[in-house]
């Protein structure tokens, strides 16, 4: 988990101020982008271990924001856990299509904003190639 950076993506400063503070604490590295305009060129730069994104911004609407952050740092996906007032099931087709995989409903409670995380950067590192639990015998379910 050291070094991790996390995007965020939000137009509320107030929540990119608590998920600032809780991503700190949890020892990560938050990039907290304010606006959807410059948001492609924060991750591009800031090559983030995840992104959490608002869908429901001013210029963008978080799926057409997630294409464009697709399209600009291909072929390397970040994994997306997209944050909303509200969530419908007719968004799973828009988030499958996006490559969104997880929600997460405000206001974000801490512990599962962190779960969201390390399960994403698991799948992620997972899926690359990396076991966590190499040297581990057995575990229990």
């Amino acid at each position: 988990m050291q070094n991790r950076k996390v995007a965020v993506i939000d137009h509320d400063m107030q929540f990119l101020s608590q998920v600032e503070e809780i991503l700190w604490g949890g020892g990560y590295v938050p990039v907290v982008v304010s606006d959807a305009v410059s948001a492609v060129e924060a991750v591009v730069q800031n090559k983030p271990d995840v992104i959490l994104l608002d869908l429901r911004m001013a210029s963008k609407n978080g799926f057409e924001l997630t294409d464009s952050i697709n399209q600009a740092i291909e072929p390397r996906k970040v994994p997306v856990i997209a944050t909303a007032d509200f969530f419908k099931e007719e968004f799973d087709w828009l988030n499958n299509l996006c490559g969104i995989k997880r929600w997460i409903i405000k206001p974000v409670r801490p512990l599962d904003l962190i779960w969201a995380i390390e399960n994403e950067i698991g799948e992620s590192t997972q899926s690359a190639g990396e076991n966590h639990f190499a040297g581990i015998d057995s575990i229990q379910r």
